[in-house]
Protein backbone atom coordinates (compact mmCIF):
# COMPACT_ATOMS: atom_id res chain seq x y z
CA UNK A 1 0.00 0.00 0.00
CA UNK A 2 1.28 3.47 -0.92
CA UNK A 3 1.54 5.71 2.11
CA UNK A 4 3.50 8.52 0.49
CA UNK A 5 3.20 10.85 -2.48
CA UNK A 6 5.81 9.91 -5.05
CA UNK A 7 7.34 12.43 -7.43
CA UNK A 8 8.33 11.61 -11.01
CA UNK A 9 12.00 12.33 -11.77
CA UNK A 10 12.33 15.70 -13.49
CA UNK A 11 12.52 14.92 -17.23
CA UNK A 12 15.42 16.13 -19.35
CA UNK A 13 15.43 16.04 -23.14
CA UNK A 14 17.40 13.07 -24.43
CA UNK A 15 20.76 14.18 -25.91
CA UNK A 16 21.10 13.54 -29.63
CA UNK A 17 24.05 11.28 -30.40
CA UNK A 18 26.28 12.38 -33.28
CA UNK A 19 27.39 9.00 -34.71
CA UNK A 20 30.81 10.29 -35.64
CA UNK A 21 33.24 8.01 -37.40
CA UNK A 22 34.88 5.71 -34.86
CA UNK A 23 32.26 6.31 -32.14
CA UNK A 24 30.78 3.42 -30.17
CA UNK A 25 27.24 4.39 -31.14
CA UNK A 26 28.09 4.28 -34.85
CA UNK A 27 29.79 0.90 -34.52
CA UNK A 28 26.79 -0.53 -32.64
CA UNK A 29 24.35 0.88 -35.18
CA UNK A 30 26.27 -0.43 -38.20
CA UNK A 31 26.43 -3.90 -36.65
CA UNK A 32 22.69 -3.81 -35.95
CA UNK A 33 21.91 -2.65 -39.49
CA UNK A 34 23.98 -5.46 -40.96
CA UNK A 35 22.28 -8.07 -38.78
CA UNK A 36 18.80 -6.81 -39.64
CA UNK A 37 19.56 -6.86 -43.35
CA UNK A 38 20.80 -10.46 -43.18
CA UNK A 39 17.57 -12.17 -42.14
CA UNK A 40 13.91 -11.23 -42.78
CA UNK A 41 11.65 -11.50 -39.75
CA UNK A 42 8.02 -12.51 -39.27
CA UNK A 43 5.88 -9.90 -37.51
CA UNK A 44 2.67 -11.14 -35.87
CA UNK A 45 -0.14 -9.07 -34.43
CA UNK A 46 -0.10 -8.82 -30.63
CA UNK A 47 -3.51 -9.30 -29.02
CA UNK A 48 -3.85 -9.96 -25.29
CA UNK A 49 -0.10 -10.45 -25.20
CA UNK A 50 -0.26 -13.32 -27.69
CA UNK A 51 1.34 -13.46 -31.12
CA UNK A 52 -1.39 -13.79 -33.73
CA UNK A 53 -0.63 -15.05 -37.23
CA UNK A 54 -2.91 -15.48 -40.25
CA UNK A 55 -2.83 -17.07 -43.67
CA UNK A 56 -2.14 -13.70 -45.30
CA UNK A 57 1.50 -12.62 -45.16
CA UNK A 58 2.54 -9.28 -46.63
CA UNK A 59 6.13 -8.65 -47.62
CA UNK A 60 8.09 -5.69 -46.24
CA UNK A 61 10.85 -4.26 -48.40
CA UNK A 62 13.05 -1.23 -47.86
CA UNK A 63 11.82 1.91 -49.68
CA UNK A 64 15.36 2.53 -50.93
CA UNK A 65 15.99 -1.02 -52.13
CA UNK A 66 13.21 -3.17 -53.61
CA UNK A 67 15.44 -6.23 -53.26
CA UNK A 68 16.03 -5.79 -49.54
CA UNK A 69 13.48 -8.10 -47.92
CA UNK A 70 13.14 -6.95 -44.31
CA UNK A 71 10.32 -9.21 -43.18
CA UNK A 72 6.68 -10.19 -43.48
CA UNK A 73 3.68 -9.25 -41.39
CA UNK A 74 0.41 -11.10 -40.93
CA UNK A 75 -2.65 -9.17 -42.00
CA UNK A 76 -5.83 -9.70 -40.01
CA UNK A 77 -9.53 -9.08 -40.55
CA UNK A 78 -12.65 -8.16 -38.60
CA UNK A 79 -12.35 -11.23 -36.41
CA UNK A 80 -9.00 -9.98 -35.11
CA UNK A 81 -10.47 -6.54 -34.44
CA UNK A 82 -13.13 -8.22 -32.31
CA UNK A 83 -10.40 -10.17 -30.50
CA UNK A 84 -8.56 -6.93 -29.79
CA UNK A 85 -11.73 -5.28 -28.46
CA UNK A 86 -12.36 -8.23 -26.16
CA UNK A 87 -8.77 -8.06 -24.93
CA UNK A 88 -8.91 -4.31 -24.30
CA UNK A 89 -12.11 -4.68 -22.32
CA UNK A 90 -10.72 -7.56 -20.28
CA UNK A 91 -7.57 -5.66 -19.32
CA UNK A 92 -9.40 -2.43 -18.58
CA UNK A 93 -10.29 -2.76 -14.91
CA UNK A 94 -6.94 -4.02 -13.64
CA UNK A 95 -4.98 -1.52 -15.68
CA UNK A 96 -7.20 1.44 -14.83
CA UNK A 97 -7.07 0.65 -11.12
CA UNK A 98 -3.29 0.23 -11.05
CA UNK A 99 -1.55 3.03 -9.19
CA UNK A 100 -0.45 5.89 -11.39
CA UNK A 101 3.08 5.46 -10.08
CA UNK A 102 3.16 1.87 -11.32
CA UNK A 103 1.87 2.85 -14.76
CA UNK A 104 4.46 5.61 -14.90
CA UNK A 105 7.19 3.19 -13.90
CA UNK A 106 6.47 0.94 -16.88
CA UNK A 107 6.80 3.74 -19.41
CA UNK A 108 9.81 5.28 -17.67
CA UNK A 109 11.48 1.90 -17.93
CA UNK A 110 10.55 1.77 -21.61
CA UNK A 111 12.31 5.12 -22.08
CA UNK A 112 15.45 3.75 -20.44
CA UNK A 113 15.36 0.64 -22.63
CA UNK A 114 15.17 2.78 -25.77
CA UNK A 115 17.98 5.01 -24.51
CA UNK A 116 20.13 1.95 -23.86
CA UNK A 117 19.87 -1.58 -25.28
CA UNK A 118 17.16 -0.84 -27.83
CA UNK A 119 18.58 2.38 -29.25
CA UNK A 120 20.38 0.77 -32.17
CA UNK A 121 17.46 -1.56 -32.89
CA UNK A 122 14.79 1.13 -33.02
CA UNK A 123 17.01 3.48 -35.03
CA UNK A 124 18.04 0.75 -37.45
CA UNK A 125 14.45 -0.42 -37.96
CA UNK A 126 13.42 3.16 -38.73
CA UNK A 127 16.32 3.65 -41.14
CA UNK A 128 15.59 0.45 -43.02
CA UNK A 129 11.80 0.40 -42.89
CA UNK A 130 11.13 4.12 -43.35
CA UNK A 131 14.33 5.12 -45.18
CA UNK A 132 15.59 7.72 -42.72
CA UNK A 133 19.19 8.78 -42.43
CA UNK A 134 20.76 8.26 -39.03
CA UNK A 135 20.21 11.81 -37.79
CA UNK A 136 16.53 11.77 -38.71
CA UNK A 137 16.13 8.34 -37.10
CA UNK A 138 18.01 9.38 -33.96
CA UNK A 139 15.94 12.53 -33.34
CA UNK A 140 12.73 10.62 -34.04
CA UNK A 141 12.84 6.96 -33.03
CA UNK A 142 15.20 7.39 -30.12
CA UNK A 143 15.20 10.92 -28.71
CA UNK A 144 11.65 12.10 -29.32
CA UNK A 145 10.16 8.77 -28.27
CA UNK A 146 12.22 8.79 -25.07
CA UNK A 147 11.10 12.36 -24.43
CA UNK A 148 7.44 11.51 -24.99
CA UNK A 149 7.63 8.73 -22.40
CA UNK A 150 9.58 10.69 -19.78
CA UNK A 151 7.76 14.00 -20.12
CA UNK A 152 4.31 12.40 -20.31
CA UNK A 153 4.90 10.71 -16.96
CA UNK A 154 5.75 14.09 -15.47
CA UNK A 155 2.70 15.72 -17.10
CA UNK A 156 0.51 12.97 -15.65
CA UNK A 157 1.77 13.85 -12.17
CA UNK A 158 1.10 17.53 -12.89
CA UNK A 159 -2.49 16.77 -13.92
CA UNK A 160 -3.22 14.66 -10.86
CA UNK A 161 -1.85 17.39 -8.62
CA UNK A 162 -4.32 19.90 -10.04
CA UNK A 163 -7.05 20.05 -7.39
CA UNK A 164 -9.94 22.46 -6.69
CA UNK A 165 -10.24 24.85 -3.76
CA UNK A 166 -12.06 23.74 -0.62
CA UNK A 167 -13.95 25.77 1.97
CA UNK A 168 -14.65 25.40 5.70
CA UNK A 169 -16.07 22.01 6.49
CA UNK A 170 -15.85 20.88 2.87
CA UNK A 171 -13.20 18.90 1.01
CA UNK A 172 -13.38 19.21 -2.77
CA UNK A 173 -11.27 16.97 -4.93
CA UNK A 174 -10.84 15.72 -8.47
CA UNK A 175 -9.94 12.26 -9.60
CA UNK A 176 -8.95 11.70 -13.21
CA UNK A 177 -10.60 8.54 -14.39
CA UNK A 178 -9.58 6.80 -17.60
CA UNK A 179 -12.23 6.97 -20.29
CA UNK A 180 -15.14 4.55 -20.00
CA UNK A 181 -14.08 2.19 -22.74
CA UNK A 182 -10.98 1.81 -24.93
CA UNK A 183 -9.02 4.05 -27.28
CA UNK A 184 -8.35 3.36 -30.96
CA UNK A 185 -4.91 4.64 -32.03
CA UNK A 186 -4.08 5.04 -35.72
CA UNK A 187 -0.48 6.01 -36.43
CA UNK A 188 1.33 7.23 -39.57
CA UNK A 189 4.39 5.86 -41.37
CA UNK A 190 6.71 8.81 -40.97
CA UNK A 191 7.54 9.01 -37.25
CA UNK A 192 8.29 6.04 -35.02
CA UNK A 193 8.00 8.31 -31.98
CA UNK A 194 4.52 9.49 -32.96
CA UNK A 195 3.41 5.89 -33.46
CA UNK A 196 4.64 4.98 -30.00
CA UNK A 197 3.11 8.06 -28.39
CA UNK A 198 -0.29 7.62 -30.01
CA UNK A 199 -0.78 4.34 -28.18
CA UNK A 200 1.32 5.04 -25.07
CA UNK A 201 -0.15 8.38 -23.96
CA UNK A 202 -3.76 7.10 -23.54
CA UNK A 203 -2.40 3.92 -21.92
CA UNK A 204 -0.35 5.93 -19.44
CA UNK A 205 -3.58 7.60 -18.25
CA UNK A 206 -5.15 4.22 -17.50
CA UNK A 207 -6.83 3.43 -20.82
CA UNK A 208 -6.50 0.27 -22.85
CA UNK A 209 -5.69 0.69 -26.52
CA UNK A 210 -6.15 -0.92 -29.91
CA UNK A 211 -3.27 0.25 -32.08
CA UNK A 212 -3.29 0.14 -35.88
CA UNK A 213 -0.03 1.42 -37.38
CA UNK A 214 0.40 2.38 -41.02
CA UNK A 215 1.69 -0.66 -42.89
CA UNK A 216 5.02 0.95 -43.90
CA UNK A 217 5.79 1.52 -40.20
CA UNK A 218 5.12 -2.02 -39.01
CA UNK A 219 8.81 -2.96 -39.10
CA UNK A 220 9.63 -0.45 -36.34
CA UNK A 221 6.26 -0.95 -34.62
CA UNK A 222 7.45 -4.44 -33.68
CA UNK A 223 10.40 -2.94 -31.80
CA UNK A 224 8.04 -0.63 -29.92
CA UNK A 225 5.97 -3.59 -28.75
CA UNK A 226 9.12 -5.51 -27.81
CA UNK A 227 10.16 -2.56 -25.63
CA UNK A 228 6.75 -2.28 -23.96
CA UNK A 229 6.72 -6.00 -23.19
CA UNK A 230 10.19 -5.92 -21.65
CA UNK A 231 9.21 -2.84 -19.64
CA UNK A 232 6.43 -4.88 -17.99
CA UNK A 233 3.30 -3.65 -19.78
CA UNK A 234 0.48 -6.08 -18.90
CA UNK A 235 -1.14 -8.15 -21.62
CA UNK A 236 -4.07 -6.51 -23.35
CA UNK A 237 -3.24 -2.92 -22.46
CA UNK A 238 -1.97 -2.19 -25.98
CA UNK A 239 -3.19 -4.52 -28.70
CA UNK A 240 -1.36 -4.31 -32.03
CA UNK A 241 -3.44 -5.12 -35.12
CA UNK A 242 -2.63 -5.12 -38.84
CA UNK A 243 -6.02 -4.68 -40.42
CA UNK A 244 -7.26 -2.59 -43.33
CA UNK A 245 -8.68 0.70 -42.04
CA UNK A 246 -12.30 0.31 -43.19
CA UNK A 247 -12.36 -3.25 -41.83
CA UNK A 248 -11.24 -2.05 -38.40
CA UNK A 249 -13.51 0.98 -38.39
CA UNK A 250 -16.56 -1.04 -39.34
CA UNK A 251 -16.22 -2.97 -36.09
CA UNK A 252 -14.78 -0.42 -33.66
CA UNK A 253 -17.06 2.47 -34.62
CA UNK A 254 -20.11 0.36 -33.90
CA UNK A 255 -18.99 -0.86 -30.48
CA UNK A 256 -20.56 0.77 -27.43
CA UNK A 257 -17.25 0.88 -25.55
CA UNK A 258 -15.34 2.82 -28.17
CA UNK A 259 -14.26 5.86 -26.15
CA UNK A 260 -11.63 7.73 -28.15
CA UNK A 261 -9.66 8.08 -31.37
CA UNK A 262 -5.99 9.09 -31.30
CA UNK A 263 -4.99 9.76 -34.90
CA UNK A 264 -2.15 11.11 -36.99
CA UNK A 265 -2.48 10.95 -40.76
CA UNK A 266 -4.14 12.63 -43.69
CA UNK A 267 -6.82 15.27 -43.37
CA UNK A 268 -9.13 13.39 -45.73
CA UNK A 269 -9.00 10.18 -43.69
CA UNK A 270 -9.50 12.07 -40.42
CA UNK A 271 -12.57 13.87 -41.76
CA UNK A 272 -13.98 10.54 -42.94
CA UNK A 273 -13.42 8.96 -39.53
CA UNK A 274 -14.97 11.93 -37.74
CA UNK A 275 -18.05 11.65 -39.94
CA UNK A 276 -18.27 7.90 -39.38
CA UNK A 277 -18.04 8.38 -35.62
CA UNK A 278 -20.72 11.06 -35.79
CA UNK A 279 -23.02 8.89 -37.87
CA UNK A 280 -22.67 6.11 -35.29
CA UNK A 281 -23.02 8.31 -32.21
CA UNK A 282 -26.04 6.39 -30.92
CA UNK A 283 -23.96 3.23 -30.62
CA UNK A 284 -21.61 4.61 -27.97
CA UNK A 285 -21.87 4.61 -24.20
CA UNK A 286 -20.21 8.04 -24.06
CA UNK A 287 -19.21 10.76 -26.48
CA UNK A 288 -15.88 9.63 -27.94
CA UNK A 289 -12.82 11.85 -27.67
CA UNK A 290 -11.53 12.60 -31.16
CA UNK A 291 -7.93 13.77 -31.25
CA UNK A 292 -6.12 14.20 -34.55
CA UNK A 293 -3.04 15.76 -36.08
CA UNK A 294 -3.41 15.78 -39.84
CA UNK A 295 -1.95 17.52 -42.88
CA UNK A 296 0.00 20.69 -43.43
CA UNK A 297 0.91 23.21 -46.09
CA UNK A 298 3.56 24.81 -44.01
CA UNK A 299 5.23 28.08 -44.87
CA UNK A 300 8.33 30.17 -44.62
CA UNK A 301 8.02 33.90 -45.17
CA UNK A 302 11.05 36.14 -45.21
CA UNK A 303 11.01 39.88 -44.64
CA UNK A 304 13.46 42.15 -46.48
CA UNK A 305 15.41 42.48 -43.23
CA UNK A 306 16.09 38.74 -43.04
CA UNK A 307 19.53 37.21 -43.57
CA UNK A 308 19.68 35.34 -46.87
CA UNK A 309 21.87 32.44 -45.69
CA UNK A 310 19.64 31.78 -42.70
CA UNK A 311 16.59 31.64 -44.95
CA UNK A 312 18.16 29.38 -47.58
CA UNK A 313 19.46 26.97 -44.92
CA UNK A 314 15.99 26.79 -43.37
CA UNK A 315 14.50 26.02 -46.79
CA UNK A 316 16.96 23.21 -47.52
CA UNK A 317 16.69 21.61 -44.10
CA UNK A 318 12.99 22.21 -43.58
CA UNK A 319 11.85 21.19 -47.06
CA UNK A 320 14.13 18.25 -47.75
CA UNK A 321 15.05 16.48 -44.50
CA UNK A 322 13.41 13.05 -44.55
CA UNK A 323 12.44 13.75 -48.16
CA UNK A 324 9.87 16.34 -47.11
CA UNK A 325 7.74 13.61 -45.51
CA UNK A 326 7.03 15.62 -42.40
CA UNK A 327 3.67 17.23 -41.82
CA UNK A 328 5.68 20.28 -40.69
CA UNK A 329 7.84 20.53 -43.83
CA UNK A 330 7.55 23.96 -45.53
CA UNK A 331 6.35 23.38 -49.08
CA UNK A 332 5.50 27.05 -49.77
CA UNK A 333 7.97 29.88 -49.38
CA UNK A 334 7.59 33.66 -49.73
CA UNK A 335 10.74 35.63 -50.51
CA UNK A 336 11.15 39.43 -50.93
CA UNK A 337 12.59 40.45 -54.29
CA UNK A 338 15.61 42.17 -52.76
CA UNK A 339 16.79 38.91 -51.15
CA UNK A 340 15.90 36.54 -53.95
CA UNK A 341 19.21 36.79 -55.81
CA UNK A 342 21.29 35.74 -52.80
CA UNK A 343 18.82 33.12 -51.61
CA UNK A 344 18.58 31.63 -55.10
CA UNK A 345 22.36 31.39 -55.35
CA UNK A 346 22.57 29.70 -51.93
CA UNK A 347 19.81 27.22 -52.75
CA UNK A 348 21.37 26.18 -56.04
CA UNK A 349 24.78 25.70 -54.44
CA UNK A 350 23.48 23.75 -51.43
CA UNK A 351 21.03 21.53 -53.30
CA UNK A 352 23.62 20.63 -55.95
CA UNK A 353 25.87 19.38 -53.14
CA UNK A 354 23.23 17.09 -51.59
CA UNK A 355 23.89 13.36 -51.83
CA UNK A 356 20.98 10.98 -52.37
CA UNK A 357 20.92 7.25 -51.66
CA UNK A 358 20.54 4.51 -49.05
CA UNK A 359 20.34 5.49 -45.36
CA UNK A 360 23.19 3.23 -44.25
CA UNK A 361 25.56 5.34 -46.34
CA UNK A 362 25.97 8.08 -43.74
CA UNK A 363 27.05 10.67 -46.31
CA UNK A 364 23.56 10.75 -47.87
CA UNK A 365 21.32 13.64 -46.87
CA UNK A 366 18.25 12.41 -48.77
CA UNK A 367 16.93 8.87 -48.98
CA UNK A 368 13.84 7.31 -50.59
CA UNK A 369 10.19 8.25 -50.22
CA UNK A 370 8.13 5.67 -48.42
CA UNK A 371 6.31 3.68 -51.12
CA UNK A 372 5.25 3.58 -54.76
CA UNK A 373 1.87 5.23 -54.19
CA UNK A 374 3.55 8.20 -52.52
CA UNK A 375 6.26 8.28 -55.19
CA UNK A 376 3.70 8.39 -58.02
CA UNK A 377 1.72 11.18 -56.32
CA UNK A 378 4.79 13.35 -55.77
CA UNK A 379 6.07 12.74 -59.29
CA UNK A 380 2.69 13.76 -60.73
CA UNK A 381 3.06 17.17 -59.03
CA UNK A 382 6.57 17.52 -60.44
CA UNK A 383 5.63 16.55 -63.99
CA UNK A 384 2.52 18.75 -63.97
CA UNK A 385 4.65 21.58 -62.64
CA UNK A 386 7.11 21.28 -65.52
CA UNK A 387 4.21 21.97 -67.92
CA UNK A 388 2.62 24.79 -65.90
CA UNK A 389 3.12 28.26 -67.42
CA UNK A 390 2.95 29.80 -63.95
CA UNK A 391 5.93 27.77 -62.76
CA UNK A 392 9.66 27.73 -63.38
CA UNK A 393 11.66 24.65 -62.37
CA UNK A 394 14.62 26.11 -60.49
CA UNK A 395 16.37 22.84 -59.65
CA UNK A 396 15.61 19.14 -59.36
CA UNK A 397 12.68 17.36 -60.96
CA UNK A 398 14.57 14.08 -61.49
CA UNK A 399 13.15 10.84 -60.14
CA UNK A 400 13.76 7.11 -60.43
CA UNK A 401 11.98 4.12 -58.89
CA UNK A 402 13.88 1.32 -60.59
CA UNK A 403 15.80 0.36 -57.44
CA UNK A 404 14.17 2.53 -54.76
CA UNK A 405 11.70 5.40 -54.63
CA UNK A 406 14.15 8.24 -55.15
CA UNK A 407 13.13 11.82 -55.94
CA UNK A 408 15.64 14.63 -56.16
CA UNK A 409 15.01 17.75 -54.08
CA UNK A 410 12.88 19.96 -56.29
CA UNK A 411 12.26 23.71 -56.20
CA UNK A 412 9.75 25.58 -58.34
CA UNK A 413 9.30 29.34 -58.56
CA UNK A 414 5.79 30.60 -59.28
CA UNK A 415 4.32 33.83 -60.56
CA UNK A 416 0.93 32.79 -59.18
CA UNK A 417 0.75 32.66 -55.36
CA UNK A 418 -2.44 30.57 -55.61
CA UNK A 419 -0.88 27.90 -57.84
CA UNK A 420 -1.75 24.39 -56.63
CA UNK A 421 1.87 23.86 -55.57
CA UNK A 422 1.31 26.70 -53.08
CA UNK A 423 -2.05 25.31 -51.91
CA UNK A 424 -2.05 21.50 -51.88
CA UNK A 425 -0.12 19.22 -49.55
CA UNK A 426 2.51 17.26 -51.52
CA UNK A 427 4.35 15.41 -48.73
CA UNK A 428 7.59 14.96 -50.57
CA UNK A 429 10.84 16.76 -51.43
CA UNK A 430 9.12 19.51 -53.41
CA UNK A 431 8.69 23.17 -52.52
CA UNK A 432 7.42 26.23 -54.34
CA UNK A 433 8.68 29.80 -53.96
CA UNK A 434 6.78 33.01 -54.59
CA UNK A 435 8.89 36.16 -54.94
CA UNK A 436 7.04 39.26 -53.79
CA UNK A 437 7.77 42.97 -54.02
CA UNK A 438 9.45 44.29 -50.88
CA UNK A 439 6.73 46.88 -50.30
CA UNK A 440 4.01 44.19 -50.38
CA UNK A 441 4.92 42.52 -47.09
CA UNK A 442 1.53 43.13 -45.46
CA UNK A 443 -0.32 41.88 -48.53
CA UNK A 444 1.89 38.80 -48.62
CA UNK A 445 1.12 38.02 -44.98
CA UNK A 446 -2.54 38.05 -45.97
CA UNK A 447 -1.71 35.62 -48.79
CA UNK A 448 0.04 33.31 -46.34
CA UNK A 449 -2.99 33.30 -44.07
CA UNK A 450 -5.61 32.76 -46.77
CA UNK A 451 -3.92 30.52 -49.36
CA UNK A 452 -4.09 27.16 -47.62
CA UNK A 453 -6.78 25.41 -45.54
CA UNK A 454 -4.06 24.08 -43.22
CA UNK A 455 -2.60 25.65 -40.10
CA UNK A 456 0.12 23.41 -38.71
CA UNK A 457 3.54 25.13 -38.79
CA UNK A 458 5.08 28.27 -40.20
CA UNK A 459 8.12 30.49 -39.87
CA UNK A 460 8.97 34.17 -40.19
CA UNK A 461 12.53 35.32 -40.91
CA UNK A 462 13.35 38.94 -40.12
CA UNK A 463 15.70 41.10 -38.08
CA UNK A 464 13.27 44.03 -37.74
CA UNK A 465 11.10 43.47 -34.68
CA UNK A 466 8.18 45.40 -36.15
CA UNK A 467 8.09 42.96 -39.07
CA UNK A 468 8.15 40.00 -36.67
CA UNK A 469 5.35 41.51 -34.58
CA UNK A 470 3.28 42.12 -37.68
CA UNK A 471 3.67 38.52 -38.81
CA UNK A 472 2.96 37.22 -35.31
CA UNK A 473 -0.39 39.04 -35.22
CA UNK A 474 -1.39 38.59 -38.87
CA UNK A 475 -0.68 34.86 -38.81
CA UNK A 476 -2.30 34.19 -35.43
CA UNK A 477 -4.40 31.30 -36.71
CA UNK A 478 -2.16 30.26 -39.60
CA UNK A 479 0.01 27.90 -37.57
CA UNK A 480 -0.25 25.99 -34.31
CA UNK A 481 3.56 25.95 -34.12
CA UNK A 482 5.09 29.30 -35.11
CA UNK A 483 8.82 29.80 -35.53
CA UNK A 484 10.80 33.03 -35.54
CA UNK A 485 14.10 32.83 -37.43
CA UNK A 486 14.11 29.04 -37.54
CA UNK A 487 12.79 26.34 -39.85
CA UNK A 488 9.23 25.20 -39.00
CA UNK A 489 10.22 21.58 -38.33
CA UNK A 490 11.80 19.74 -35.42
CA UNK A 491 9.49 20.44 -32.47
CA UNK A 492 11.03 19.22 -29.22
CA UNK A 493 8.92 17.56 -26.52
CA UNK A 494 8.65 19.78 -23.45
CA UNK A 495 9.73 22.82 -25.47
CA UNK A 496 7.39 23.14 -28.45
CA UNK A 497 4.16 21.17 -27.89
CA UNK A 498 3.04 20.10 -31.35
CA UNK A 499 -0.24 20.49 -33.20
CA UNK A 500 -2.23 22.77 -35.48
CA UNK A 501 -5.72 23.99 -36.21
CA UNK A 502 -7.97 24.44 -39.24
CA UNK A 503 -7.53 21.43 -41.53
CA UNK A 504 -4.37 20.40 -39.66
CA UNK A 505 -6.12 18.85 -36.70
CA UNK A 506 -7.60 19.38 -33.28
CA UNK A 507 -4.45 21.07 -31.88
CA UNK A 508 -4.32 18.91 -28.76
CA UNK A 509 -0.56 19.38 -28.53
CA UNK A 510 1.29 16.11 -28.42
CA UNK A 511 4.15 16.29 -25.97
CA UNK A 512 2.24 18.28 -23.37
CA UNK A 513 -0.28 17.87 -20.56
CA UNK A 514 -2.95 19.17 -22.95
CA UNK A 515 -2.94 15.91 -24.91
CA UNK A 516 -3.06 13.75 -21.79
CA UNK A 517 -6.12 15.63 -20.53
CA UNK A 518 -8.07 14.24 -23.48
CA UNK A 519 -7.61 10.70 -22.19
CA UNK A 520 -9.20 11.21 -18.77
CA UNK A 521 -12.72 11.86 -17.54
CA UNK A 522 -12.46 13.99 -14.37
CA UNK A 523 -14.82 13.34 -11.48
CA UNK A 524 -15.56 15.98 -8.86
CA UNK A 525 -16.12 14.84 -5.29
CA UNK A 526 -17.50 17.11 -2.58
CA UNK A 527 -17.28 15.78 0.96
CA UNK A 528 -19.13 17.70 3.67
CA UNK A 529 -18.19 17.35 7.36
CA UNK A 530 -21.09 19.31 8.91
CA UNK A 531 -24.10 18.19 6.93
CA UNK A 532 -27.22 20.45 7.17
CA UNK A 533 -30.19 19.04 9.06
CA UNK A 534 -32.73 21.80 8.41
CA UNK A 535 -34.07 22.72 4.99
CA UNK A 536 -34.69 26.35 6.02
CA UNK A 537 -32.23 29.13 5.13
CA UNK A 538 -31.52 32.15 7.38
CA UNK A 539 -33.30 34.58 5.05
CA UNK A 540 -36.54 32.78 5.82
CA UNK A 541 -36.52 33.86 9.50
CA UNK A 542 -38.85 36.91 9.53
Amino acid sequence: MNNAYFEIPIPINEPVKEYKEGSAEKENLVNTLNKMKEKPINIPMIIDGKEITTEKKIKITAPHDHNLHLGDFYEGDKSHVKMAIKSAKKAKNNWGSMSWQSRASIFLKAAELIAGPYRSKINASTMLGQSKNIYQAEIDAACEFIDFLNFNASYMEEIYKNQPESSDGIWNRLDYRPLEGYVFAISPFNFTSIAGNLCASPALMGNTVIWKPAYPQIYSAKIIMDVFKEAGLPDGVINLIFVDGPEAGDVIFKDEDFAGLHFTGSTGVFKHLWKEIGDNINFFKSYPRIVGETGGKDFIIAHKSAKAKEVSTAIVRGCFEFQGQKCSAPSRVYIPKSLWGDIKENLLRDIKSIKIGVPDDFSNFINAVIEERAYDKIVSYIEDGKKDKDLELLIGGEHDKSKGYFINPTVFVTSNPKNKLMVEEIFGPVTCIYVYEDNEYNETLKLVDETSPYALTGAIFATEQTAIDKAYKSLEYSAGNFYINDKPTGAVVGQQPFGGGRASGTNDKAGSYLNLLRWVSPRTTKEVYNTPTDYKYPFMDV
